[in-house]
């Protein structure tokens, strides 16, 4: 085999060495064909292989997760032994690629077990790292495993048992595709600074329009969906300081994890701005609404309360007077944890496209109750800025817009406090 120059990003295989090694061979020869250095960590528990090298071995991976894999073996308890060799896998994972420009990318391939593992351990590695799995759970519901994170599942069609023209088309494949994506991300063009903003479609009209004009005065903006998964992939980022500024227009998703709707990001949601004290401004957009999806399937107990068919499969129920007030001590508890710049917002004439006067969940009580505790909780500690705007007109897009900019001057200041 001719093996051109090493490339300057080398790639990552992990996977189960003692029952696929034939297999992972084969990747292994089609990534060094492709010139790039192979660093190679087995996961397997009953052994390891002499058909490639290993970079790092069973037991020590193992070890990282504090066990002795020949204990683990000897109790022959294969489920501590997956959980405590995925726990080890992504310790070294992320010991491996953090600060480290060599790594390119990683890849594995398995089963059940070995999909497992493989898929636990990446979940500890930033956003950015291209991430393949060949796997035989490719078309399964895997959302526990892969959650957020950029994960690329590709399926391995016959189990990975053995080589044979299908599982080798697949492997000599996904070889060729990592090897496209390892190490062609290039840093922020100039100074750009990144801000990340929510949305729903019933707050678009806002967003679009603030993110026109902070497009306009040079800044990188980063649209959510505020959908449950969108709201967590956007808490994860912040926590990986991928962004400078968060304009969380739309906090919903704290409306759907209070009555049990669709579109929770769980209880962490509007936490991650906060604990890392990045520069934040926080609007109640949305939270006159919970979202359910066909209307057979709203709990009973909601029977009675207004709703809005938003398309076939999603319902909206508006909150009430006493979920308001919940609401807004709950963002308001949020936002007081915070250790950087933070502000809220409030537009006084509604906070969805549908709470307008007029329009179907307009309720000047419930919203005054969401606005009044808010301001009773926050008033004297946290900026708050009340504007007698409906949250999609210019106007409060340009006072939110004006509002991160300015916190976001205020800390590049040399005087200013690094929080």
């Amino acid at each position: 085999m001719h093996i051109p120059p090493e490339k300057a990003a080398g790639v990552i295989m992990i996977g189960c060495f003692d029952t696929k090694a034939e297999v992972f061979a084969v990747l292994y020869e089609e990534l060094r064909s492709l010139g790039r250095k192979v660093i190679t960590i087995n996961t397997g528990i009953l052994g390891s292989t002499d058909l490639f090298p290993v970079s790092y071995e069973n037991r020590e991976v193992m070890s990282l997760a504090g066990r002795d894999l020949g204990e683990i073996a000897v109790a022959q308890n294969r489920n501590e032994a997956v959980e405590l060799m995925a726990r080890g896998a992504g310790i070294l994972l992320q010991d491996l690629v953090t600060g480290n420009a060599e790594i390119g990318g990683i890849v594995g391939m398995g089963g059940g077990g070995g999909s497992y593992i493989i898929l636990k351990a990446m979940g500890r590695v930033p956003f950015g790292i291209p991430k393949v799995c060949i796997s035989t759970l490719a078309t399964k519901d895997v959302t526990h495993l892969v959650g957020i994170r950029d994960i690329m599942l590709v399926p391995s069609i016959v189990d990975v048992a053995g080589v044979n023209s299908i599982i080798s088309a697949i492997v000599k494949q996904t070889a060729l595709a990592v090897d496209g994506m390892a190490g062609r991300l290039t840093a922020r063009a100039g100074n750009k600074k990144r801000i990340a903003i929510s949305m729903f479609g019933n707050t678009t009209k806002c967003v679009d329009t603030c993110t026109r004009l902070l497009t306009e005065k040079g800044y990188e903006v980063y649209p959510f969906h505020a959908n449950g998964s969108g709201g967590k992939a956007m808490e994860e980022l912040i926590r990986g300081r991928y962004f400078d500024g968060v304009l969380d227009i739309t906090t919903t998703e704290l409306a759907d994890d209070l009555c049990g709707g669709i579109c929770s990001a769980g209880p962490d949601r509007l936490t991650a701005a906060a604990e890392a004290g990045i520069p934040q401004v926080v609007v109640p957009g949305c939270l006159d609404m919970v979202n359910f999806g066909a209307p057979e399937t709203i709990p009973n107990r909601y029977q009675d309360r207004i709703f809005y068919n938003w398309s076939p499969d999603v319902t909206l129920m508006r909150t009430n007077f006493t979920e308001n007030m919940e609401l807004g001590n709950r963002l308001s508890d949020k936002v007081l944890q915070s250790t950087g710049p933070v502000s809220v917002a409030l537009p006084l004439k509604g906070i969805s496209e549908i709470d307008r006067e007029g329009s179907s969940f307009y309720n000047e009580r419930s919203d005054k109750k969401l606005f009044d505790t808010i301001q009773q909780k926050l008033t004297g500690r946290i900026q708050v800025t009340t504007l007698p705007c409906h949250i999609n007109d210019q106007e409060f897009a340009e006072a939110v817009v004006a509002e991160i900019i300015k916190m976001l001057q205020d800390t590049d200041r040399p005087d200013a406090l690094n929080l």
